[in-house]
């Protein structure tokens, strides 16, 4: 091998030397990112296990005041409470008239008895600040008499149970003993009809018509918009 052929070969080492401690290099920095973003998924993930656990107790704490409040009238109110937060008004009898959006003197009753002591509990300090929404949920069986279709059916009750949704909202919005926090409703309450969307069915899979026309308030805490935060952070 002649001087000229050993020169050529050791450029070619040396080029290669070069190379190999370039991808080494990169590869310590890919390393070092992956890491990183690791350690951050892992705080990440830590925030939301916490948001969580912070929000299961309060939806519990919830539960428990509303239901030490309210176990002795909802029977008389043909009511329960889920603890899903959901307080649910069955008894179709008192709500509403067969078609029409006009509450029955006996719901006004009751909505006059039940929602000043359910704002009390929770515009509580400890609540208060937590609460998305309170939805005034209307929902209806999915008959109509006279109906062309289901589908026709389907949109008859969904304006029926938005138009009984809005005068429930508007009643309890005007109730005397609310008006200091009138405020906050506003910008807390909605009223929402769902129509025939979520019917109650018996055990062997039938509608259960008369269970399926009912009224709900359901509480919406904002533990799933901090979650989308954290989330938004890491992607």
């Amino acid at each position: 091998m002649n001087e000229n052929e050993l020169e050529q070969l050791k450029e070619q080492e040396g080029h290669w030397v070069a190379v190999s401690d370039l991808m080494a290099g990169l590869m310590m920095v890919f390393m070092l990112i992956s890491i990183v973003f690791m350690v951050n998924v892992e705080t990440e993930r830590n925030k939301i296990r916490d948001v969580a656990i912070l929000y299961d107790h309060l939806r519990v704490q919830l539960y428990e005041d509303l239901k030490t409040e309210f176990a002795p009238d909802m029977a008389r109110w043909g009511a329960e409470l889920d603890k899903d937060l959901t307080f649910r008004f069955n008894n179709s009898e008192v709500l509403f008239d067969k078609g029409d959006a006009e509450l029955k003197p006996e719901f006004q009753s009751i909505l006059s008895d039940f929602f000043p002591r359910y704002m009390r509990i929770i515009t509580r300090d400890k609540y208060k600040d937590d609460i998305q929404e309170v939805r005034i949920e209307g929902h209806t069986s999915s008959a109509w008499v006279g109906a062309a279709s289901d589908d026709d059916a389907y949109i008859r009750n969904m304006e029926l149970s938005q138009k009984r949704t809005r005068s429930t909202l508007g009643f309890v919005l005007e109730l005397p003993d609310v008006s200091a926090n009138k405020n906050w409703l506003k910008s807390h309450l909605t009223a929402n009809g769902l129509s025939s969307a979520k019917v109650v069915r018996n055990d062997d899979g039938s509608e259960n018509d008369d269970r399926s026309r009912r009224v709900e308030f359901r509480v919406r805490t904002d533990a799933e918009g901090r979650i989308a935060t954290i989330l938004e952070k890491v992607l």
